[in-house]
């Protein structure tokens, strides 16, 4: 079987007129946790239910597990678990009763109940009525039903929503154990750019329903290099930023003091120290500050002219 569990081709959907996604290619691999990044709006949700079958496409192809599928998929949905938008539930039930209804329907074996009860922490609120959980335990029991077969690929689309810190840490840590815990192959949706920074080993950058980028996280982050402080005494702010026109680069001066410029070569570095010390400027600090995604973020959406 591929390793590319999810993959889509030249895939677009229209609604009244207006293209919502426009994607000539997104792959999703086997032990994956893939960051799906884009502003609200920016066709993630679409994505989603287009891979599902919630939606269908204006043209294109999705394959998943290597098949090409069109219409019905039910078969290889079996292998997919899926949080869109918020989880339904019975909310007169309680978790557990609510897990024995999509056993029922789905006919898995009843040992999972109580194993997924325990994956998510709700062993001790599995009596409890669904009405009386809180909006963490309510994701969480979404997220059960989601893995309750122990899918292949799980899809969350926006999973930490309205949560406070506490619940997104207890769901980011929960679903970082996915792939090497139980082999679930993870594909989630957010616009909190420093979550998906915390969890995903590979990114898609979406925006107005094209992919702007794809790849890994650490990739992408190498190719945005970031920003060099320096920080020395008054008199040698002007020679500094002499050396620096020299070496044909531009600098900003902050509020907090620092000089800023580009991360710069390891020679051109070391001959502006050299320069520096020479001209008998004293320096107090030198630091890299890399680029966070969120400043990579809008750097790529602002280059597509928002």
């Amino acid at each position: 079987m591929t390793n590319e569990l999810i993959k889509l081709n030249n895939l677009q959907k229209e609604i009244d007129g207006t293209k919502i996604v426009d994607i000539n290619k997104l792959t999703v691999n086997e032990g994956e946790i893939y960051g799906f990044l884009g502003p609200n709006g920016a066709g993630k949700s679409t994505t989603m239910k287009l891979i599902l079958g919630l939606m269908e496409p204006t043209q294109g192809e999705i394959s998943l597990f290597g098949k090409k599928v069109k219409g019905n998929r039910n078969h290889e949905l079996k292998q997919v678990g899926s949080l869109i938008e918020e989880p339904s539930y019975y909310a007169n039930l309680t978790g557990y009763e609510n897990l024995m209804v999509m056993q029922k329907l789905l006919r898995f074996p009843k040992k999972n109940i109580m194993e997924v009860l325990s994956i998510v922490g709700l062993v001790e609120a599995k009596d409890k009525l669904v009405k009386n959980y809180s909006l963490g335990m309510k994701q969480r029991l979404g997220i059960a039903l989601a893995i309750v077969r122990f899918p292949k690929i799980l899809i969350l689309d926006e999973p930490t929503n309205g949560l406070d810190p506490a619940g997104i840490h207890e769901i980011r840590e929960l679903i970082k154990s996915f792939p090497k815990k139980y082999g679930i192959t993870v594909m989630i949706s957010s616009h909190i750019l420093s979550e998906i920074e915390q969890m995903a080993t590979t990114v898609g950058i979406l925006n107005h329903g094209k992919l702007l980028y794809e790849g890994y996280l650490r990739e992408l982050e190498d190719g945005y290099s970031g920003n060099m402080l320096f920080r020395v005494n008054d008199q040698g702010r002007t020679v500094l930023l002499e050396q620096l026109t020299n070496f044909e680069i531009t600098a900003d001066f902050r509020q907090d003091g620092y000089i800023q410029t580009r991360i710069l070569k390891d020679k051109d570095t070391a001959n502006l120290i050299r320069s520096l010390s020479n001209q008998a400027v004293d320096i107090y600090e030198i630091k890299k500050e890399k680029d966070t995604l969120e400043s990579i973020f809008l750097e790529m959406t602002m280059k597509e002219g928002v």
